[in-house]
């Protein structure tokens, strides 16, 4: 094999690398490829993607978190299933299946991860295991304003539109990660999923103090900016909503729980 860039002989080898991931230094295995002459390195793509795993685990690791491997092993320690674990859990299995591989999971969820693991049932399915946080429904609608670039958040309004983005990123986070954004549950009404209670809270969500509350982080922006991608238009989120399988079966009044995010079909 030659060198991309300059064509001279390129060598294997392995080595420990310290880089710095989210503000920790670690201590990461990399097997890659190095020119002889000018220094070049790179690697396969099952390379990259042994290093990408090598980070989140020493990272894990090092803040504390349950690496893939410790959650693997503690779970066939119970005796568990990928699906028994997320029925203890309540997430979806894919959320298993991402920690168990490599990624990482939240703080409070690898405290639920913990519990699960002895043996507890944790986390609340219809809140998207968070508790409730008018701040943070606020933050999420106020970035879908930025990435539509229009208005969401009136006097008055009745979250018709806005209802179904906040329904779509909470159920899209919880798919990805096990927990929503908000905390907000959600009901099956005759225009679609809308937040529980909407009519008395709108006041709180638009006049919230959104100073203390925790942030989003990057990945929770982006899953809001991939569903705004996803449905520019008021009327491309209303119709996608009435498609959803999941909305179709409740009868009105009924709560749609996170872990229906596994069954949604338009994202």
């Amino acid at each position: 094999m030659r060198c991309p860039n300059c064509h001279a002989k390129i060598l294997f080898r392995k080595t420990n690398k310290r880089l710095e991931f989210r503000d920790v230094e670690i201590t990461v295995p990399v097997e890659q490829y190095r020119c002889s002459t000018c220094a070049i390195e790179f690697g396969t793509v099952e390379q990259t993607a042994n290093t990408q795993k090598a980070i989140a685990e020493a990272y894990r690791k090092k803040v504390g978190l349950l690496t893939g491997k410790e959650i693997v092993e503690e779970r066939m320690k119970e005796g568990l299933t990928q699906n028994d674990l997320a029925r203890r859990m309540n997430v979806g299995i894919a959320s298993i299946k991402r920690w168990e591989t490599g990624f990482i999971q939240s703080k409070s969820m690898d405290q639920a991860l913990r519990m699960a693991l002895t043996g507890k049932i944790s986390g609340d399915s219809c809140t998207g295991n968070r508790e409730i946080s008018l701040a943070r429904i606020n933050m999420v609608l106020k970035e879908f304003e930025s990435a539509l670039g229009r208005r969401l958040l009136k006097e008055g309004d009745r979250l018709l539109y806005s209802g179904k983005y906040l329904w779509y990123a909470d159920m899209f986070n919880f798919r990805e990660t096990g927990e929503g954004l908000t905390g907000a549950s959600y009901a099956a009404l005759p225009q679609g999923p809308q937040l529980n209670n909407y009519r008395d809270l709108i006041g709180d969500i638009i006049k919230v103090d959104v100073k203390n509350s925790e942030p989003l982080s990057k990945q929770e922006k982006r899953i809001i900016a991939k569903v705004a991608r996803k449905f520019p238009k008021d009327q491309d989120v209303y119709n996608a909503v009435h498609k959803e399988i999941v909305w179709k079966e409740k009868h009105s009044g009924v709560t749609i729980p996170y872990s229906d995010s596994e069954r949604l079909s338009q994202i």
